[in-house]
């Protein structure tokens, strides 16, 4: 297991290298400068957007449950563990990498929601199929067909072997541990290795859950998320929140310290200093904030696509606030809560037991009642996850193979089993292996963002230019 989880760290860091987290934030940064900064000009316009459905349009569900669906699939364990190991790996100075790159992010998952309605196609059954694979077919052409079927064969190993299945259900096994038995007194022996009681029983429930609605295919999941969702970011932020006006005080040397790092002025666990630490903030940040907020992996786009919309600027634009939600308030408040904590810094914890430590310093309530709050988001967080992805990889499947119930049916099991499993491997690897599928699927999917950069630019200019003239609906 040693030498398996060496090798995946080593392909980890050659997947997330410089030239990677360059092309990220430069798709961003060039998308921000062709759209004139659309994120900051009409944020509010955006937010009004996603609260109001439009009067005409065709999809499968509502803007608001898209945007749910894919907030199911982002506001998981990367705001709440993703960020502890974010901090942990890369110091303080991680949040503010964090907080770049969903800057810029911002613009790429408006160009993705955009490209997803205006080149989505229709099967059969009056279903709405949209995403990379049909942006890349058909905004760059057939003789880029082998680039779509590239992004859904890295987009399938993600939702079952990545970011939508093992690091949700260890996230939420890990917390239910911390919680019920963190001195791990009651184990069992299986396969020579010893797990909790509460591992299991956790992880089977999750997994009869999660049997249960995925079944149901993106109607029931997106009924789910639309319930669940917004009630679970508002506890949670409230939550974070409350931290921070109790501790008001100190988020001033807060902040000093996750800029400071940022920019290696302080050095990280290990004694790394200068460039390295840098480097090592950047990387993280970077990483582990587009496991979060997924801007530029390409998921999004695919429930975006079954929006009912005829305006592709407009799901642009609703599409565009889930980077907000996600990390520039949720990832900022975790972040925030763990570097007053100074728990990022005890080489004791890791993953979510760094921000349960948090929780525990900084709410005032007894520490019971902070650990059991911080399990049940987590919980409730990465089963949506859970649920959106599942939609995600079978649509990644149907591009592949096309609509066939019953290999469908036979992958909806395959990721239950997955689900199975995902309790029983290391955090260090679960992590690494998510974060090798996403560097992945980003690729094909930022060089068509790139290439399309051209038709997001004209579309917003026209659909601006008809908002002005009182021709779309305010």
């Amino acid at each position: 297991m040693e030498a398996f989880n060496d090798f995946v760290t080593a392909v980890d860091e050659i997947v997330w290298g410089l030239p990677l987290i360059i092309l990220i934030i430069a798709c961003g940064i060039w998308l921000s400068i062709r759209i004139g900064f659309l994120q900051v000009r009409k944020l509010g316009l955006a937010l009004r957007y996603m609260l109001r459905d439009e009067e005409q349009g065709s999809g499968e569900v509502s803007s608001f449950q898209a945007l749910c669906t894919a907030l199911s699939a982002t506001v998981g364990t990367g705001n709440i563990v993703g960020v502890a190991t974010a901090l942990a790996a890369g110091g303080p100075g991680a949040l503010f990498w964090m907080e770049i790159a969903a800057f810029f992010g911002m613009a790429t998952k408006y160009a993705e929601g955009l490209l997803a309605i205006k080149y989505r196609t229709v099967d059969s059954n009056g279903g709405m199929l949209g995403g990379p694979f049909y942006y890349i077919e058909n905004g760059m052409g057939q003789r880029f067909k082998w680039l779509a079927k590239l992004f859904a064969v890295f987009g399938l190993g993600a939702g079952l072997l990545g970011i939508g299945t093992i690091t949700q259900v260890n996230g939420i096994t890990s917390a239910a541990n911390s919680f019920f038995d963190p001195e791990s007194l009651h184990t069992i022996s299986i396969f020579g290795q010893s797990y909790t009681w509460t591992t299991i029983l956790v992880g089977l429930l999750v997994t009869i859950c999660v049997a249960l609605i995925v079944i149901g295919g993106i109607q029931r999941i997106a009924t789910v998320s639309e319930i669940i969702v917004p009630l679970m970011i508002v506890i949670y932020v409230g939550s974070c929140l409350l931290i921070v006006v109790t501790h008001i005080t100190e988020i001033p040397a807060a902040v000093v310290t996750v800029v400071k790092s940022a920019f290696g002025l302080r050095p990280i666990a290990g004694g790394a200093a200068g460039t390295a630490v840098m480097m090592m903030s950047m990387r993280s940040g970077v990483a582990r904030g587009i496991f979060s907020n997924e801007a530029g992996l390409g998921s999004a786009p695919i429930a975006a696509a079954a929006a009912r919309t005829k305006e592709p600027v407009r799901q642009g634009l609703v599409t565009m606030t889930g980077t907000f939600i996600d990390t520039i308030i949720v990832c900022t408040m975790t972040g925030l809560s763990i570097v007053m904590a100074g728990s990022y810094a005890n080489p004791e914890l890791q993953g979510v037991q760094i921000t349960t430590d948090a929780f525990r310093y900084g709410l005032p309530f007894p520490e019971h009642i902070s650990a059991f709050l911080l399990m049940m988001c987590l919980a409730f967080f990465a089963f949506t996850t859970i649920l959106g992805w599942n939609y995600y990889s079978e649509r990644c499947l149907s591009y592949l193979v096309g609509a066939k119930p019953k290999v469908t049916i036979v992958y909806r099991w395959l990721y239950v089993l997955a689900v199975f499993i995902g309790p029983y491997l290391t955090v260090k690897a679960v992590w690494n292996m998510a974060d090798i599928f996403n560097g992945l699927m980003a690729i094909p999917n930022v060089i068509a963002l790139i290439a399309l950069s051209g038709v997001v630019a004209s579309e917003t200019k026209d659909f601006l230019a008809r908002y002005k003239a009182g021709q779309v609906e305010k």
